[in-house]
């Protein structure tokens, strides 16, 4: 991961700036710049993944234009021999070097032709103008807010930006800002036509798109490692993975000391893909003392979030602490492209295929943004195979009714996909479970009961009735949202509201987001 920071006019404090700017620097460790751009600033924290050498060093300039991006540009490399065959020439062998020239051949029309995960400020220094744009999934993270005078700022992180800004909100993905106005260049999780592949084909199509995704991902100057909590997702990226490798994979899981549910699946994953595998042990002292840094490197007082961050930020550190790691492919998105427990009450084809759009657009919010803080906090690059672009597009247009748990087992397409010798059959037909319950179904439990002494009944019924934005609805939420608001206050609008199953769907109206208190659990988490 790495940061970058843009103010986009006459800065009114720099103090301020170089202190917000400071604020993320463990994103990018490695080397920090800031430059004058026309009347405004562009800052950059590197952690070098592509093109390790000082020429791979940020911004870039281009004849009085600047760049900075915290991203990476899949298969970069054709691109850049199409520019140099144009004229253009490169210091570095960074991906993101391709950035200037390609604004200069193709303008903002630019952004729909990258296949990336990627947040970017530039600056053009023929028209004085500032440009800025993010990935269609909101994979990197990029946030935006107004000083007195009016001027856009734009940073990695909403620490970057207390101080100098009052609201703070999120970029929208798929989208660029130019000329003082957001336009969409990319809506990722609209369908323009509706895919009605025969099953083979979707299988096939499926399995071959998720393994190009993995491929491309696992390029990188820096070393790879992978984390792997024995579901489905993480072990099928896992999987592929290895096939491609010639040396083992490195591999992670986590798990509470007392009930760990995961541990015993990914060892199994791991001995049957040949993965040089790692287990990291946590006790109920190191999550709640974990607690306040969690929600505070997030930046967000959603439940299911949280909970879900303490395993993650905790593997993280341990992989920081413990390795010479740099990437980290992980498991996210998958569920919702293919759904998930609470799906399964949808109460038609088209209800499902509303909710995947709406839970895909706002992903950045909640599991998109958990992986990224969760590991670039601890100076590490998260790549998310499931949400390549290619991927993601070709699921999204699958006829929802094929989507549909019809066959008793989430997931069917994804696992029917992947069946012969990738991975054990229990473990490609294994249950769901949420990755909070499968560290431990202590981890929650302890979370909740801290939050249950902390709160008498009428303290919680006075406190939760400052928030008129996403109040809390339980003591843990009230507990969450009392620690966010020290740390980011009255910034609740960044994110939209707490994620939860459709309340609007019969079997869906519960107070707690786990899919433990879902009918349909099951099997799952044991």
């Amino acid at each position: 991961m790495c940061s970058i920071f843009g103010y986009c006019g006459p800065v009114a404090d720099m103090d301020a700036v170089q202190a917000g700017f400071q604020r993320t620097v463990s994103r990018g460790p490695d080397d920090s710049r800031m430059v004058r751009a026309g009347e405004g600033l562009l800052g950059f924290h590197r952690l070098a993944i592509m093109g390790l050498t000082p020429e791979g060093m940020q911004p870039f300039e281009l004849e009085g234009s600047w760049a900075v991006c915290n991203g990476e540009l899949y298969r970069f490399e054709a691109r850049k021999q199409e520019l140099a065959e144009k004229g253009y020439s490169f210091r570095s062998g960074s991906d993101c070097e391709i950035l200037l020239p390609m604004y200069r051949e193709y303008g903002a029309g630019m952004f729909a032709m990258l296949d990336a995960e990627f947040a970017c400020i530039l600056y053009d220094g023929q028209t004085g103008e500032f440009i800025a744009a993010r990935d269609p999934i909101g994979i990197r993270p990029l946030y935006y807010g107004y000083d007195r005078q009016g001027t856009v700022i734009f940073a990695s992180e909403p620490k970057n930006l207390l101080g100098l800004t009052g609201k703070i909100m999120p970029f929208p993905p798929g989208h660029y800002y130019k000329n003082g106005q957001f336009v969409c260049y990319k809506d990722i999780a609209k369908v323009d036509q509706v895919c009605y592949d025969g099953l083979d084909e979707l299988c096939r199509n499926i399995r071959e798109k998720l393994i190009a995704g993995v491929e491309k991902r696992l390029v990188a100057d820096a070393k790879v490692g992978f984390l792997l909590s024995g579901g489905l997702d993480s072990s099928l990226v896992c999987a592929i993975a290895a096939r491609q490798s010639r040396t083992p994979i490195r591999t992670f899981a986590i798990g509470m000391d007392t009930d760990a549910i995961d541990l015993k699946y990914a060892r199994e994953a791991a001995d049957y893909i040949g993965s040089d595998h790692t287990e990291v042990l946590i006790t109920k002292e190191e999550v709640l003392s974990s607690l306040e840094a969690v929600v505070e490197l997030l930046g967000t007082y959603d439940i299911t979030t949280i909970r879900a961050s303490m395993g993650m930020y905790l593997i993280c550190k341990a992989i920081h602490a413990r390795t010479d790691l740099r990437v980290l492919l992980t498991g996210e998105i998958s569920d919702e492209l293919f759904g998930y427990k609470y799906t399964d009450f949808a109460p038609t084809a088209q209800a499902f295929q509303e909710e995947a759009e709406k839970r895909v657009r706002e992903l950045h919010m909640y599991d998109v943004l958990r992986a990224d803080r969760c590991i670039s906090v601890n100076s590490l690059e998260a790549r998310v195979p499931f949400g390549d672009l290619d991927f993601v597009s070709y699921v999204m247009a699958i006829d929802p009714e094929k989507k549909r748990n019809t066959h008793g087992k989430g997931k069917y397409l994804l696992r029917k996909a992947f069946e012969g010798d990738w991975l054990p059959e229990r473990i490609l037909w294994r249950e769901k479970a949420a990755f909070s319950d499968a560290v431990g179904h202590s981890l929650v439990d302890d979370l909740k009961e801290y939050a249950e002494h902390r709160y008498s009944d009428a303290v919680f019924a006075a406190r939760r009735q400052k928030y008129r934005h996403a109040p809390p609805f339980t003591k843990e939420a009230l507990l969450y949202r009392e620690i966010f608001e020290r740390y980011y206050p009255g910034q609740s609008e960044m994110v939209a509201d707490f994620w939860m199953p459709n309340q609007s769907w019969e079997g869906c109206h519960v107070d707690d987001p786990s899919a433990r208190v879902l009918a349909n659990y099951g099997d799952s988490g044991v």
